[in-house]
């Protein structure tokens, strides 16, 4: 510390400190207030319906994007960059998937997620018993998926998060981002302002007859909701 001394910050009174913490703390609720708008903006972009049919290796079974639901209404799909030629996965989309909470709490609000990635299964299973990761890791080789999504161009693997929403087996893109955008993800709520139906609480501004109850009554131990989360939400698939 003393090393670098001269490039700490002031040093100040008890009272100094607070009043410095509340005037930032001013700049934050309006950070805070703008990023509601824009999640409340995000809820109500266009969407586009995917037509093609794609099929997905998971770790025991094949599916369609429609099975990536599992069940649910919406999907959050990060396109991991990970190529039939890797070894193993990239660095940074690893630091994403090491970041990713328990299922649970997104299952409990219609939400599924999970990894997509083009080196086929024979790859993916190892890597992920090595990292122990619990999230269902599917593999598009074979398919255009990475491809049509822009994800592969030649050889070259792309990263990013697509949000997908569900009418019966219609599927509609709602959503996509990616460099800075995947940054903040991994938390419950992070995720959830990404879709179109958001965090589905009382006080958030979204379309009319969208699903909301009030906060903190839905929420559980990730153990105690209705539908067990032990396989989808763990190691299943």
């Amino acid at each position: 510390m003393k090393e670098h001394g001269k490039n700490l910050p002031k040093v100040v009174s008890q009272t100094e400190w607070q009043a410095a913490r509340d005037r930032l703390l001013v700049k934050e609720k309006t950070h805070t207030r703008a990023s509601d708008l824009l999640a409340a903006e995000r809820r109500r972009l266009p969407m586009v319906k995917i037509d093609k049919p794609y099929i997905f290796e998971g770790a025991d079974r094949k599916a369609s994007l429609v099975d990536l639901f599992d069940g649910r209404r919406q999907l959050i799909l990060y396109h991991f960059m990970f190529g039939p030629a890797q070894s193993e996965g990239c660095e940074g989309c690893s630091w994403y998937a090491d970041n990713i909470g328990h299922l649970a709490h997104l299952h409990a609000r219609d939400t599924s997620l999970v990894l997509v990635s083009r080196a086929p299964q024979a790859k993916l299973k190892p890597f992920k018993q090595r990292m122990g990761w619990c999230v269902p890791w599917f593999s598009s080789f074979g398919s255009d998926f990475n491809t049509d999504f822009g994800m592969t161009v030649g050889e070259e693997e792309s990263s990013g998060s697509s949000v997908f929403l569900r009418d019966g087996d219609s599927v509609y893109r709602t959503y996509f981002t990616t460099g800075r955008g995947d940054e903040l993800l991994g938390g419950v709520w992070s995720f959830l302002d990404l879709t179109p139906l958001g965090r589905q609480e009382l006080w958030e501004n979204s379309p009319e007859g969208w699903p909301q109850t009030p906060p903190y009554e839905w929420w559980r131990h990730h153990d105690r909701y209705v539908e067990s989360p032990v396989v989808s939400a763990c190691c299943g698939r």
